[in-house]
């Protein structure tokens, strides 16, 4: 059953991590959007088409947490690079837990394209100033 009181709290919960985000640094704050959207993208394959809706709500509240992490990011990084390594290291994240927990099958030319969006990010990175 769900608890009012923890519903209630979340807002207070978020509030907490944007004043927390503005004071880190953006390479741990990119890593900690990178995982709140990996976690997001796993409770939306979890919630089935939102037919489970607290794995939906949870996707949807981890996804606010990661954007609440990546917006203070973005006044001293590139965002061209930024968006670069958040959705490339998403990807492989995801695609890997995709394969491992849920069982869903790529081939090898499918990891290396993949792969290639891993490269692109790190070289982005690399050749930004």
């Amino acid at each position: 059953m769900l608890n009012i009181n923890r519903v209630l709290c979340i807002p207070l919960v978020l509030r907490v991590l944007l004043v927390w985000s503005f004071r880190m640094n953006p390479w741990v704050l990119l890593s900690v959007a990178i995982a709140l959207e990996v976690v997001g993208v796993s409770f939306l394959k979890m919630s089935e088409g939102f037919e489970r809706p607290i794995w939906g709500a949870l996707s949807i509240i981890a996804y606010i947490a990661c954007f609440l992490c990546l917006s203070p990011i973005l006044k001293s990084l590139p965002v061209g690079v930024i968006y670069a390594i958040w959705s490339g290291a998403g990807i492989a994240v995801i695609t890997l837990i995709g394969m491992f927990v849920f069982k869903q099958p790529l081939d090898f030319i499918q990891l290396f394209f993949i792969s290639l969006i891993a490269v692109g990010a790190i070289g982005l990175q690399l050749t930004s100033k």
